[in-house]
C-alpha cells in the first residue's frame, strides 16, 4: 500500500515537473529552431546540440560518446540520430531527421545541463 501512494506521488511530480519545464519553455521558445538533417538549412549550433545530446544517450546505454561534436551533420550522425530514434524507447519513426519530436525527446534523455530548456533548447526543435 505504502509503495502505490509512494508511486503515486512520484507520479505527480514528475508531471508537476514537466507542465512546469512547457510553461518556462514557452517563455523562452526560439521560433528558429528548424528541422535538423539532411536537406535542411542546419544551424551549426543546432547540430552540435543534437550530437551532445546523442552522445549523452549512447554513453548511458554504454556505447561511449561516438559522435564528433562539431557542428556538421554527416552520415555518422544521421546515422547515429536513426540508432536514438530506434533505441529511445518513445515510439520514434527512424528518419535520421531532428524535428519536433526527436528534437523533445533528446531535449529531454540528454543531460541537463545543455538540455531540458537551457542552451540547446534554442536550437533543437521541440514541442514544448
Amino acid at each position: 500500500m505504502r509503495l502505490t501512494a509512494m508511486g503515486r506521488a512520484a507520479g505527480v511530480t514528475a508531471a508537476t515537473t514537466l507542465l512546469a519545464i512547457g510553461a518556462v519553455a514557452q517563455a523562452q521558445a526560439s521560433p528558429s529552431a528548424g528541422t535538423i538533417g539532411y536537406g535542411y538549412a542546419n544551424n551549426s549550433h543546432g547540430v552540435w546540440c543534437v550530437q551532445h545530446l546523442v552522445n549523452d544517450v549512447a554513453q548511458a546505454k554504454g556505447h561511449g560518446r561516438p559522435l564528433a561534436e562539431d557542428g556538421s551533420f554527416g552520415s555518422n550522425t544521421y546515422s547515429w540520430v536513426e540508432w536514438y530514434q530506434s533505441h529511445s524507447g518513445h515510439g520514434l519513426t527512424k528518419d535520421g531527421i531532428v524535428g519536433k519530436g526527436t528534437g523533445g525527446w533528446l531535449l529531454l534523455d540528454g543531460d541537463s545541463y545543455y538540455g531540458g530548456t537551457n542552451y540547446c533548447y534554442k536550437y533543437v526543435p521541440s514541442y514544448f
